[in-house]
């Protein structure tokens, strides 16, 4: 029995269920790819499905409209699948249990996937039906999006004559984004040598950091505990003969570290304990308002393995202090954006090397590519080699946007009011997408989306009433 029929708009919520009956978790798209697919193929529609899975399906406009720019209408169908610690369902292989609680859909006990089922369901709807004016349509369905944005990444868009893109997957109503960050994920490498030295092992930890998202909290001053570990380090071997062990802080590349350790052998101890102290102190004092937690300490530890040699610890060390990190430069077009930042997200010892992992993000390509520039220069004159596994375009800001107009207008007509229009120093796929096409014109927005990617999810229903008459609303004046 269905449990959203009495939602409005019918189609909408309609498809929306029918997606969320079909397992369809990053990773885990084929089921949900090949519905998109049949829905293609039974109601007589041109579509592509390529070997990733990503489906591209088309629809020749409406009376009126052949004239009228092709439009892509866009969004991911894989969806982050969590649960609580309690909840026995197998998110491989069933559906999502829907209910309805006051102005919001939810899934029992598990993630919704509103993020993005929404923008899937609204496309589907809209080339489903045979009363809504438009031009032109390529609605693309991307796979993998969580997980790096796979699907966009390995999609041939060859064939593509979209102008203009609609982005269905912002989770805040009434924000209109209009670019975005690229990013180029960047992994130093530091072969190191060891020796004997005879000293005292000590545990080097710098903790009680906030942390946070590197793109969309990188403005906010906190400390990067790897940067504040390279510092310690270097404080400290400034006060006595200092060889590192081992190092390790952070967990990802894309979150501000919170936390760090490195095992350390000194000649001094008591030195290294009042340089430690020192640097402690000094950090309360300039994170006071950013990061009061901020805390490094020294233990006594048991020695870990042979130390590196004096010019391994230099090297290393000074990469962890002096390499760029935080944001670069901020927009002078679009007030309050971080224009390039980057984050020193993990520093990890494997053996004989100390592996590093940067996050670069700027919404101008060139500055992107000149920052991870800066860190690949650093880390080859000390000794390291770079790999760059992974680089996107990125989303740039368009003084002259013709979409940007018309939805602006649209969203007047049907809100009674201004948007927001924002930019974030975070990625969409709009970055990927308008790299393959630099004529696409793009926009992003979408309903209020609580909780994503917690089994506290909720997709608000009269917020997404209203974003679908914004669509429809676009889609007829954009002649």
């Amino acid at each position: 029995m269905s449990v959203l029929s009495g939602l409005e708009p019918q189609s909408v919520f309609r498809f929306f269920e029918e997606l969320c009956a079909i397992p369809h978790g990053s990773g885990h798209t084929k089921a949900i790819s090949d519905h998109l697919a049949a829905f293609a193929r039974e109601r007589g529609l041109a579509y592509r499905q390529d070997e990733a899975n990503n489906v591209v399906i088309r629809k020749a406009a409406t009376a009126g409209y052949e004239n009228a720019p092709t439009v892509m209408l866009q969004g991911h169908m894989d969806m982050v699948c969590e649960k609580e610690p309690d909840c026995g369902k197998n998110m491989e292989t069933e559906g999502l249990d829907l209910f309805v609680e006051g102005d919001t859909v939810g899934a029992r006990g598990t993630t919704l996937g509103g993020d993005d089922g929404i923008a899937v369901a609204m496309a589907l709807a809209i080339l489903d039906a045979d009363d809504i004016p438009h031009g032109p349509l390529e609605c693309l369905f991307t796979v993998d999006e969580e997980v790096g944005m796979v699907g966009a990444r390995a999609l041939d868009a060859s064939d593509l004559k979209a102008e203009c893109m609609i982005n269905i997957d912002s989770e805040t109503e009434k924000v209109l984004t209009v670019s975005c960050a690229g990013s180029t994920r960047a992994v130093c490498t530091f072969p190191v040598t060891r020796e004997d030295f005879s000293g005292a092992a000590l545990t080097l930890t710098v903790d009680g950091l906030i942390g946070g998202h590197s793109g969309e909290e990188i403005q906010k001053g906190r400390a990067n505990a790897n940067v504040v570990m390279g510092r310690a380090l270097c404080e400290i071997a400034r006060r006595t003969e200092l060889r590192l062990v081992s190092v390790r802080g952070g967990s990802k590349d894309n979150a501000i570290p919170r936390d760090a350790a490195a095992a350390i052998v000194v000649s001094d101890a008591q030195a290294a304990r009042a340089a430690a102290a020192a640097l402690d102190a000094a950090l309360k004092n300039e994170y006071r308002a950013t990061d009061a937690g901020v805390r490094v300490t020294l233990a006594e530890a048991k020695a870990e393995g042979r130390p590196m040699t004096a010019e391994s610890t230099r090297r290393v060390s000074t990469f962890l202090f002096c390499a760029p990190n935080g944001v670069q430069m901020m927009s002078a077009e679009v007030p309050g954006l971080v224009q390039t930042s980057l984050n020193m997200g993990q520093a990890l010892t494997e053996g004989d090397t100390v592996v590093v992992r940067f996050m670069v993000r700027s919404s101008v390509n060139t500055q992107k590519d000149e920052t991870t520039a800066k860190v690949v220069a650093l880390a080859e004159a000390l000794g390291g080699s770079v790999e760059i596994p992974a680089s996107y375009s990125a989303w740039e800001y368009r003084a002259d946007s013709p979409l940007r107009d018309t939805v602006i207008e649209a969203f007047r007509a049907v809100y009674g009011e201004e948007p927001r229009v924002e930019a974030l120093h975070a990625g969409l796929e709009c970055g990927i997408l308008s790299g393959k096409l630099p004529r696409l014109d793009c926009i992003s927005y979408g309903p209020d989306l609580t909780n994503i990617h917690t089994p506290r999810e909720r997709l608000h229903i009269a917020s997404t009433q209203r974003v679908w008459a914004l669509t429809l609303e676009t889609l007829k004046r954009l002649k």
